[in-house]
C-alpha cells in the first residue's frame, strides 16, 4: 500500500470517528427531547444532553480500558508469554509504532483484537488458544494484522464504536421504560406515542447499524498491510484458516466487542438474528475472501 493511500486512510478514519460521534449526539439528544416534550419534563432533555456529551468524551479517552475490561484481558507474563511479546516488538520497530501493551486473553477459541484512540495508547492481545494453535510464523501474521489496525488508525473508530453503541441500547431501554410507566398519558396524542416506541425499539438496531458502517474493507486493508510487514502472506492466511476452523464460540464475549477481534467471536455459536439476515450485519467479511486475497498477494 502506498503511503498516500495510508494517510489517506488515517484521515478517513479520524473523520469516521467525528461522523460517528455527532451521529451519537444528535440521536442520544432527539429520543431525550421526544420524551421530555411526551412527558412534559425538560430536565430529560439536559439529562440527555449532559449524558451525550460525557459519553463521547469518555469513549474517545476511556475506551481502551473498558475492551480490556470486557473481554478479560490481562497483560502478557514476561517469561511465560516472551515469544509473543517479542513478536509484537520485532513487528513495532519494523512498522515504525511505538510498542503496544501486550495482554493475552484466557480462552480456548483462537482469536485477537488491537484497542487504543492512538498508536501511543494501543493494546494488542491474543487469546490463550490462538498462542497454543499457531505457529510463529502464524502467530507473526495475526499480531502483523492487528498491529496494521493501529498503523492505519482503525482503533479509534472501532473503539468508540463499542461505548457509543452500548450506550445507546441503555438509553433506548430507559426511555422506554419512561414512556411506558408514565401514568399521565389522557391528553398525550398516542401517534407520537407509538412513534416514540418504534423510535426505542429500533435504536439498539441503529445502533448496531453503526457499528457494521464502519466498513469491513478495514479487514482486507488490515490482511493486506500486515502481510507487507511480515513479507510472508502465508503466515496470516494459514492462521485464519486454523481461526475459522475452529467451531465454539470465545467464552467471554459480547456484540459491542466483536468488530474488534481479526476474527469473528461468535463463528461456531449461536450469534444474533441480525447476524443471519443475509449477512448484513456480520463484523467480518468472509474468511475464505480474505484467505484468497492473502495467497493472491506478489511479494
Amino acid at each position: 500500500m502506498s503511503t498516500n493511500n495510508l494517510y489517506t486512510h488515517q484521515a478517513s478514519n479520524i473523520t469516521k470517528t467525528y461522523l460517528l460521534m455527532g451521529t451519537f449526539l444528535a440521536m442520544v439528544i432527539a429520543v431525550g427531547y421526544g420524551i421530555a416534550w411526551y412527558l412534559n419534563n425538560p430536565a430529560i432533555l439536559y439529562i440527555a444532553v449532559a449524558m451525550a456529551f460525557g459519553m463521547n468524551i469518555y469513549s474517545y479517552w476511556m475506551s481502551d480500558k473498558l475492551v480490556v475490561r470486557m473481554t478479560g484481558a490481562k497483560p502478557a507474563d514476561p517469561v511465560h508469554h516472551r515469544e509473543l511479546i517479542q513478536i509484537v516488538e520485532n513487528l513495532s520497530i519494523t512498522a515504525g509504532l511505538p510498542m503496544p501493551r501486550v495482554m493475552v486473553v484466557d480462552d480456548p477459541a483462537p482469536n485477537a483484537f488491537a484497542t487504543g484512540r492512538n498508536p501511543e495508547k494501543a493494546v494488542v492481545a491474543a487469546t490463550s488458544g490462538l498462542l497454543a494453535m499457531l505457529d510463529k510464523n502464524e502467530i507473526e501474521g495475526v499480531m502483523a494484522h492487528e498491529l496494521a489496525h493501529v498503523g492505519n488508525r482503525d482503533m479509534l473508530v472501532m473503539t468508540v464504536a463499542v461505548v457509543l453503541a452500548g450506550f445507546i441500547a441503555i438509553v433506548a431501554d430507559m426511555m422506554s421504560r419512561a414512556l411506558l410507566y408514565d401514568g399521565h398519558q389522557d391528553n398525550k396524542n398516542p401517534l407520537f406515542l407509538v412513534i416514540g416506541i418504534v423510535g426505542i425499539l429500533l435504536a439498539p438496531l441503529a445502533a448496531q447499524m453503526m457499528q457494521m458502517a464502519i466498513s469491513r474493507k478495514r479487514e482486507y486493508l488490515a490482511d493486506a498491510t500486515g502481510a507487507m510487514l511480515t513479507r510472508y502472506p502465508e503466515g496470516l492466511a494459514s492462521a485464519l484458516e486454523k481461526i475459522t476452523s475452529y467451531k465454539r464460540p470465545m467464552q467471554k464475549v459480547s456484540h459491542a466487542t466483536a468488530h474488534l477481534f481479526i476474527s469473528d467471536p461468535f463463528a461456531g455459536g449461536k450469534s444474533s438474528v441480525w447476524q443471519k439476515v443475509g449477512g448484513l450485519f456480520h463484523t467480518h467479511p468472509p474468511a475464505v475472501e480474505r484467505i484468497g486475497r492473502l495467497r493472491g498477494m506478489q511479494m
